[in-house]
């Protein structure tokens, strides 16, 4: 749905999708292959992806929840649609440290040949939810630019009644 939203509110809208994409981008794509070509020396240091990852998803999800009280309604709905996201991610950040865990604990802490293989299929399922998210922001900033917002987070924040609809498609 577009509705009738001040260009101020628009770009505050942008924002919790713009901080999400450059944690994707930067953090998980260009800082984690940087990392890879010293992961054989020292491994432990690609817990630094991660660690910056959960401080500015948890960012997100704290914002998230200081926006519904301050926040107009449209800027708001944005910030909850990228809280829910954060939610996700971190859910397959766990589920991807969870198998690399295993994956240690069976090796006995020295991974061999056959256990690096089991790390990168432990990684893929993160590494497409990236690339999903990557889509999924772009999407969601170019939404909050021209003033859309889904049917779903309309029915989950209905709009106040001084917002013009523009079209309902």
């Amino acid at each position: 749905m577009k509705f009738d939203i001040p260009e101020q509110e628009r770009v505050k809208a942008r924002h919790p999708h713009e901080i999400f994409l450059i944690n994707l981008i930067v953090n998980h794509i260009l800082l984690f292959v940087s990392l890879m070509g010293m992961a054989t020396s020292y491994p432990y240091l690609l817990l630094i992806i991660p660690g910056i990852s959960v401080t500015i998803l948890t960012y997100l999800i704290i914002r998230a929840r200081r926006s519904l009280a301050s926040d107009p309604w449209f800027v708001k709905s944005h910030w909850q649609l990228c809280a829910k996201r954060s939610m996700f991610f971190i859910l397959m950040l766990g589920i991807m440290a969870a198998a690399i865990v295993i994956i240690l604990l069976i090796s006995g802490g020295e991974p061999g040949p056959q256990h690096y293989a089991f790390g990168g299929v432990a990684i893929l399922p993160t590494m497409l939810t990236v690339l999903a998210l990557v889509i999924m922001e772009s999407d969601a900033i170019n939404q909050a630019r021209q003033g859309i917002l889904s049917k779903g987070m309309v029915e989950r924040y209905p709009k106040p009644d001084n917002i013009t609809v523009i079209s309902e498609d």
